[in-house]
């Protein structure tokens, strides 16, 4: 008789199906041609049809499977009848080929949070960055990020008719990372990724201390990650409070597993527990590789105006 896999690969298995569900509600709410933005609490803070109807799809959908779980989302919704056009209740079998890591083999739902931001780069989106766009599934035990699913709706979207359009990224600490190859920015080379329409003073001097040979502002911080597991930057940098739990929990997870580092300015690890504050009010700064070179410069006038 077979055993069945772990509550850890079974989340991943149906996480990485709920992420495929979400870039068709992408794809479908972008060619109908009506985003239904919504101003947050700015120009730079929109919702659009978009946000809304992948949250939906993402929290029913794993709410329906793993009742137990505590599932945060970033979009405030009101509740309403479940459409069951959102819910995707299949599993990605590929996922449940891989062994869970000995050490997450035994949690329960109940000490599981998942952090889901259900259209990461939302303002990119609106104005055709689309290529900035991810759907971020986070997964956390113990307060820390373990697992996590990445999917970028439209990336390769401007490489030609026949190309394949949208990737689905996953991994865990001790597992690995699948759907993506690893390569590092050239030796010596420092490229900082950073925020295209949350930039300030606090950020700018925080960069103009690297000493770096090249800034890429772009939207969305599962986007940035990607760059830096890709090797388009070097460091991802944003001494700023303006990045929430659900904006860093599945890169972070995705990034550790790689031997990568995502912490504050100040270099501390972030919390995932269902009752921590959601902002990450000390910024941002994450690497795949030579963490320190960038820890380091980081000035003291920056650390001072961010408080963990």
């Amino acid at each position: 008789m077979s055993t069945k896999p772990a509550l850890l690969m079974r989340l991943l298995a149906s996480s990485f199906a709920i992420a495929e569900k979400a870039q068709m509600i992408i794809h479908q709410v972008l060619s109908g041609g009506n985003l239904n933005i919504v101003e947050k609490t700015g120009a730079n803070d929109l919702q659009t049809k978009a946000d809304r109807l992948v949250q939906q799809s993402i929290c029913l959908s794993l709410a329906r499977k793993f009742p137990n779980l505590t599932i945060i989302g970033e979009e405030d919704l009101p509740f309403q009848e479940i459409d069951e056009d959102l819910i995707e209740s299949g599993q990605c079998e590929e996922v449940l080929k891989y062994s869970c890591p000995v050490q997450y083999s035994h949690f329960k739902e109940e000490e599981i949070v998942v952090w889901v931001d259900p259209l990461d780069g939302t303002k990119e989106f609106t104005e055709g960055f689309l290529d900035h766009v991810t759907v971020l599934i986070g997964i956390a035990c113990g307060g820390k990020a373990i697992a996590g699913v990445i999917n970028q709706p439209y990336y390769n979207y401007q490489a030609g008719a026949d190309a394949v359009v949208g990737r689905t990224i996953w991994g865990g600490l001790n597992l690995g990372v699948f759907g993506i190859k690893v390569k590092e920015v050239p030796a010596g080379k420092h490229i900082v990724t950073t925020s295209r329409s949350h930039s300030n003073k606090l950020v700018n001097d925080c960069i103009s201390a690297m000493n770096v040979d090249e800034v890429i502002r772009v939207g969305g911080a599962g986007n940035k990650v990607l760059q830096l597991i890709e090797g388009k930057a070097s460091a991802y940098i944003f001494a700023s409070p303006g990045c929430k739990k659900w904006d860093t929990c599945a890169p972070e997870a995705i990034l550790h597993a790689l031997s990568g580092k995502l912490t504050d300015i100040h270099g501390n690890s972030f919390q995932y527990h269902k009752d921590v504050k959601h902002v990450n009010s000390a910024g941002v700064l994450a690497t795949l590789t030579n963490f320190d070179y960038y820890a380091s410069r980081v000035p003291e006038s920056v650390k001072k105006a961010l408080i963990p």
